[in-house]
């Protein structure tokens, strides 16, 4: 990563206390919905007249918003039908030893706020959330990191898919109760911020009052450049080995959009009213697949001129940063399918004669430019307003102030424009929380011992090497390891299947979210109870992450794994022997390695390796010993 780079984390941890932060309803990620509702949110403005920028975009999309609900998980409180319940004090605990962890000064009284959310994620189109604390810090690879803020707030609802205009979502997670940490805005340098947020993810673990698993904890990351531009806001980094790549992706567009801002300062370019025609009918015969698509769907062509900008769509002044695809990026958040512009014509079927065809409607020369874009006609006067907006952003800001997702392979994408201070106000519906001094005290009595002690510990309780005891402990599965240790199974190995042999299933594609603790914790119960062998492990993790099977029970009959008895074993390995005697023959004890080979993968975990290894070698000297028949 290079010099010059400011990067805050924010971190949202779920909280492990059952039920929802204003209702009794527990949290459950469900696929199962007993009823749907349909809302549209729009965008109002605030108590001092300003609609937030944030809810302003998300209102353009003009989208429906679809909810789908499980009585076991949600109320009419969700349904924002029914005003919020008490505050859960559980949650209010947990949020004060958080605090408290980091060296946090608790706020006396703390007060709920609403904050504007009208992407569909909440019912209300607001999100409840308060400020716990200010200030702190925590250690990190022989440095401190600063700490701006934390709160305490509700989770938002879980996307189940988008189609045509109408987004979905499942309330079972909508409420579940988070804290959302702040940090100050750092310099790092190469592999310094993936240890960061380790150690602020591993103080939370500490504290034993977050939840474990996939989803339950996220991390947003500003990043801004020296110099200039804004502060832009990156959600939605799942993995730690995302961060980097993210950052370093992130600093190198945010630089490219500078220099693009500079060449727009120097061109005398305009946009007027007059600029934005219809030009459907000038199309409705091109040979563009795409354009047809969009005609016989009924939608509008339309084309945006900028005098004087020739060039700059297609100015890249460095890979992959271009003020074309900026522009290309906020019209799919938009809706829409994609933009042309005039720096990459004629192509996508647009010939050289419909370009200039269109010129000469736009009376645009060759030192103009243009963009082409199809969709609804009663939206195309918005999105052209938006278009226009963002090119005069980046032309007076350098960097726009967005919100922008992280993507797998570690690059950005736009989203929206990061929220103002018009977001948030006042919750009515929820009174101040008083925190006294006793109920400090107590919280201050649960903050835990330092993660690396922790750590520590769990090395010499259970014998593990170092790397593996921070796999655990960092891991999902630190519980249900604890259990396993518990009930006599090798803790090594626990913590090697735990890890390692989950991450390599998922890596071949299949589902870690399929392999629940009572899955987990029943397995490593038959392995101490010598119903299944180690080999057995690995096979019934396969088929419950496969979907083959939903417990130990299914997944041991269904890879046909259940153990077989000494004799059985013994005459499996004989057959065996005798199959492949040429072997032993021309090898001696040696053949021990070939075979043993080929009777693990025959028995297929039935047997322990360890047995399967100790018969073998018996079997295997009685037939050198007798120079010929077993």
């Amino acid at each position: 990563m290079s010099a010059g780079v400011l990067v805050g984390l924010e971190i949202h941890q779920q909280l492990d206390t059952g039920r929802k932060l204003f209702c009794s309803c527990r949290p459950a990620e469900t696929e199962e919905y007993h009823g749907t509702f349909r809302r549209r949110l729009r965008a109002s403005s605030g108590e001092l007249g300003e609609t937030d920028p944030a809810a302003l975009f998300e209102g353009a999309k003009s989208k429906t918003i679809e909810y789908h609900a499980n009585a076991q998980s949600s109320c009419l409180v969700e349904r924002d039908e029914e005003p919020p319940h008490a505050l859960d004090a559980s949650a209010r605990h947990a949020a004060l030893v958080i605090a408290l962890a980091l060296g946090s000064s608790v706020f006396d009284e703390i007060y709920p706020m609403r904050k504007t959310v009208v992407d569909g994620s909440n019912t209300s189109g607001f999100q409840r959330t308060m400020m716990v604390s200010r200030g702190g810090s925590f250690g990190a690879g022989g440095r401190r990191i600063g700490i701006q803020s934390v709160c305490l707030e509700e989770d938002a609802a879980k996307i189940l898919g988008e189609e045509g205009g109408v987004k979905r979502y499942g309330l079972g997670r909508l409420g579940m109760p988070l804290v959302e940490i702040a940090t100050e805005p750092f310099e790092a340098g190469p592999g310094e911020i993936r240890g960061i947020a380790l150690s602020l993810g591993r103080i939370l673990r500490s504290t034993g009052l977050v939840r474990r698993g996939l989803g339950s904890i996220r991390q947003d990351v500003n990043v801004s450049v020296r110099g200039g531009g804004s502060v832009v806001e990156v959600k939605g980094v799942q993995q730690l080995d995302q961060l980097e790549r993210v950052v370093d992706y992130e600093a190198r567009r945010q630089r490219g959009m500078l220099r693009i801002s500079t060449e727009l300062g120097k061109r005398k370019w305009s946009h007027g009213p007059g600029d934005a025609m219809d030009v459907t009918d000038t199309f409705r015969e091109s040979e563009s697949k795409v354009i047809q698509k969009a005609v016989k769907q009924g939608h509008r062509i339309c084309a945006v001129s900028f005098k004087g900008m020739g060039g700059m769509f297609g100015y890249s002044p460095s890979e992959g940063v271009r003020l074309g695809k900026d522009v290309a990026e906020l019209v799919r958040a938009l809706g829409l399918g994609g933009v042309f512009h005039s720096d990459e014509l004629p192509a996508y079927g647009i010939t050289g004669r419909d370009v200039e065809a269109l010129r000469g409607e736009l009376g645009a020369g060759d030192g103009d430019a243009f963009l082409l874009l199809a969709g609804p006609g009663d939206r195309m006067q918005a999105i052209t307003d938006q278009i226009v907006g963002r090119i005069a952003q980046v032309r007076d800001a350098g960097v726009p102030r967005d919100t922008r997702l992280a993507t797998p392979q570690g690059e950005t994408r736009f989203m929206r424009p990061r929220p103002g201070a018009a977001r948030m106000y006042p919750e009515t519906d929820v009174p101040p929380v008083i925190v006294a001094g006793g109920e400090l005290e107590r919280a201050r009595g649960d903050v835990p011992r330092p993660w690396d002690e922790s750590l520590a510990e769990l090395r010499k309780k259970y014998g593990l090497n170092p790397q593996l005891a921070g796999q655990v402990f960092d891991s999902r599965h630190l519980g249900a390891f604890e259990r396993a240790a518990a009930a006599g199974a090798d803790p090594t190995f626990v913590a090697s299947s735990l890890c390692s042999t989950v991450t390599s299933l998922e890596r071949e594609g299949l589902d870690p979210g399929a392999l629940g603790d009572a899955v987990i914790d029943r397995t490593f119960e038959m392995l101490a109870g010598g119903k299944i062998a180690k080999e057995s492990v690995e096979i019934i993790f396969r088929e419950v992450m496969g979907g083959r099977a939903r417990t130990a029970e299914e997944a041991v009959k269904a890879a046909s794994i259940a153990q077989v008895g000494e004799g059985e074993l013994e005459r499996i390995i004989v057959d065996i022997a005798e199959r492949h005697a040429e072997i032993i023959e021309r090898q001696g004890e040696r053949a021990a390695g070939p075979l043993m080979g080929i009777a693990m993968k025959e028995l297929r975990g039935r047997a322990p390796g360890e047995a399967v290894s100790r018969m073998l070698a018996g079997i295997i000297r009685k037939r050198m010993g007798a120079g010929g028949g077993i």
